[in-house]
C-alpha cells in the first residue's frame, strides 16, 4: 500500500489552452511527465463554481462538463502542481486528497 493523492481536474468540453482542449492538453501534460494512471471522464452534466447548470447537448456539447483524475504519490503530485503552476495563462479548478492506494488481490494489474 502506498500513500499518495487523488487530484481530480473539473473543466469544460470546450475550454482551451493554446491550441488544444484543456482536457486533452492536460492529459498530454501528464503523460510527457510519465505520470500514470489518469483518466479523463466525460460527464453528462453539473453544477459548476458559478452555480449554473453545464450540461451536454447533442447539438452543442461545449458546455459538457470534463473531469480529468490521478491518484499519484506525494512526489510526483507535487512534481504535477510545480508544472501547473509555470503554465502561463491556465486556470483549472481541482480537488485534492489524501489517499492510500495499491492493487487487491493475489496477482499484479
Amino acid at each position: 500500500m502506498e500513500r499518495g493523492y487523488q487530484v481530480t481536474f473539473y473543466t469544460q468540453h470546450d475550454r482551451r489552452h493554446g491550441n488544444k482542449l484543456l482536457a486533452e492538453w492536460l492529459m498530454d501534460t501528464l503523460r510527457e511527465m510519465g505520470i500514470a494512471g489518469s483518466t479523463m471522464m466525460v460527464c453528462t452534466e453539473g453544477l459548476g463554481h458559478d452555480h449554473e447548470l453545464h450540461r451536454y447537448h447533442f447539438r452543442s456539447p461545449h458546455d459538457q462538463p470534463v473531469e480529468v483524475c490521478m491518484v499519484v504519490s506525494e512526489a510526483d503530485c507535487e512534481r504535477v502542481f510545480r508544472r501547473l503552476d509555470d503554465e502561463e495563462g491556465l486556470a483549472l479548478f481541482y480537488a485534492r486528497t489524501p489517499v492510500e492506494f495499491g492493487n487487491a488481490g493475489g496477482s499484479q494489474a
